[in-house]
């Protein structure tokens, strides 16, 4: 089996691939995308980095390419569909930076309080500034910490170590859960009008880019400071740098930023913003960490086809592979979908599986939809080793039911979600041996296909709502794949499940939800 290490790795990782028996190993770092092309296909493994941009092209001459493991967590640099649909596992290494990572944003809270880098500069110009630079304590400040996954967690504690108070929000997670850690659960809006110093933990997703505008920055104190050691995109930089030069935040500490390198950024000229080149992960300890763990996973994926930290295969045996992995496809998909309809902190979810799927164990399928709900909230942090964990440490009860026969299909899964507002349905199916499909939302039952960009319309069933939807999304260059109607009849209401090219922006939703009888409009990515 050969192995190519494309980016930088701790000698630590490498060591262990030369002394394994069976593994080859070649480091080639700084390859351009052609000569990586030119090379990928001799690969049955890959290591990558942030650096290595595994695109659909690179993927299409990797004949023998097995397996591609992160050292570290994102995962933004790989095309995970194409590497998916080329049966590639996808791997990362989620735990070994989270204290270097928490520990990097307590290095910036104290750095920007005390400025410390600006202090540093003036000194070394020969200046003398003691008054200039006078800081402020931590102790008895109160903290805002926007995530409170496993990272967020750490910088909590390690701030009431320093007897800061902490406020969390996080809407993922049960107010009672976030209140067992003792820490006070409090909304978006109270944590930015109450903090003195606020840090943002949070995957990068559709929902948190842009998190923190000028509607945000607004309401913030005008001594608050602001730390993104997170991902880039979540801060709005434009709108942050209005408010750091007008001075209506105090400032603001940045290890991360939407274009990386950021080049030319005006936030660079001001005096009070600090920042570092994406160095939360850049300790020895973590880079020996993460390099020792994706190799230890490569080689037993290689060796003994084990899988750990996948991001796109469910722990299933190779045996069961072929009959099981079209319903851990399907449950995946009905997982996310359950969490793009809810709208508040998940509390149980009830899987009950009937008919001739009830003979094999469950366990992974589980596993799978709970991979597919809780990655729309945290993006590459879940994978199908750690979902179980994180769902029962965020609270979510988890019931599984088994009945041995359906009337109407070979195998039928129902999937119910409850949350801290409302409860709501999934069912679905397998066609043939391996075609999923989604039989009913709520009360409405249909027949989709789970994949791609969609939008779920809701609406009332009157003449004209569909072609009011199709010629407001062809006008917009948006053209409809496939289209699903299910109907409530008592209510006369239906929902409409529509398969689109490409996933709308939000002007697009804004002008189909002013359109007549139109009661929501969801985005659905499966």
């Amino acid at each position: 089996m050969k192995v190519l290490v494309s980016d930088p790795l701790s000698q630590v990782g490498i060591q262990l691939f030369q002394e394994t028996p069976d593994i080859d190993v070649d480091v080639q770092t700084g390859l351009n995308p052609r000569t990586l092309k030119e090379i990928i296909g001799n690969y049955d493994g890959l290591v990558i980095r942030s650096t290595t941009r595994v695109t659909a092209d690179i993927l299409a001459s990797a004949g023998k390419l097995r397996i591609i493991g992160r050292a570290g967590v994102g995962l933004d640099n790989v095309d995970i569909p194409e590497a998916s649909r080329r049966g590639i596992v996808v791997m990362n290494t989620p735990e070994g930076n989270t204290i270097t990572a928490a520990e990097h944003t307590m290095a910036m809270m104290m750095a920007i309080s005390r400025n410390i880098p600006q202090a540093t500069a003036s000194l070394k110009a020969g200046r003398w500034e003691k008054k200039t630079f006078k800081g402020r304590e931590l102790f008895n400040k109160t903290l805002g910490l926007i995530g409170a996954g496993h990272i967020g967690r750490i910088v909590a504690d390690r701030a009431r170590g320093m007897k800061m108070k902490v406020i969390v929000f996080d809407p993922y997670i049960k107010p009672e859960t976030i209140e067992k850690l003792d820490f006070e659960p409090v909304s978006l809006d109270e944590l930015l009008a109450r903090a003195d110093f606020i840090t943002i933990h949070t995957p990068k997703t559709e929902e948190t880019t842009d998190m923190i505008n000028s509607q945000a920055l607004a309401k913030m104190k005008r001594d608050a400071i602001l730390l993104n050691c997170a991902r880039g995109g979540i801060v709005n930089e434009e709108d942050l740098f209005a408010a750091l030069e007008s001075g209506r935040i105090a400032g603001a500490a940045f290890d991360v930023f939407t274009v990386e390198p950021p080049g030319q950024n005006r936030l660079m000229t001001l005096d009070n913003f600090i920042c570092t080149p994406h160095l939360g992960a850049s300790t020895r300890e973590a880079q020996d960490n993460v390099a020792k763990e994706v190799a230890e996973q490569i080689i037993a994926y290689l060796l003994h086809g084990s899988v750990k930290n996948a991001v796109n295969v469910p722990g299933i045996s190779a045996e069961l592979m072929t009959i099981l992995r079209p319903y851990a496809i399907l449950l995946e998909r009905m997982g996310s979908l359950q969490a793009q309809l809810s709208d508040s902190a998940l509390v149980e979810v009830r899987v009950d599986y009937s008919g001739l799927i009830t003979q094999y164990d469950a366990k992974p399928l589980t596993t799978a939809m709970l991979k597919g709900l809780l990655t729309p909230i945290l993006k590459y942090d879940v994978n199908f080793v750690n979902a179980p964990y994180i769902a029962a440490d965020r609270g979510i009860k988890v019931v599984e039911s088994k009945t041995a026969t359906n009337e109407n299909f070979a195998s039928l899964i129902k999937l119910t979600v409850r949350t801290l507002e409302d409860e709501h349905i999934v069912s679905g199916t397998i066609f043939g041996k391996k075609l999923p499909r989604i039989l009913r939302i709520n009360n409405f039952y249909l027949e989709a296909i789970p994949e791609g960009h969609n939008l779920l319309i809701h609406n009332e069933n009157v003449p004209g709502v569909i072609g009011a939807i199709a010629t407001t999304l062809g006008q917009s260059g948006i053209n409809i794949n496939r289209m699903q109607v299910g109907e409530e009849r008592e209510h006369r209401e239906n929902v409409i499940f529509l398969s689109i090219s490409e996933m709308v922006q939000d002007d697009i939703i804004m002008k189909l939800k002013t359109l007549k009888y139109i009661i929501s409009v969801r985005r659905i990515s499966l």
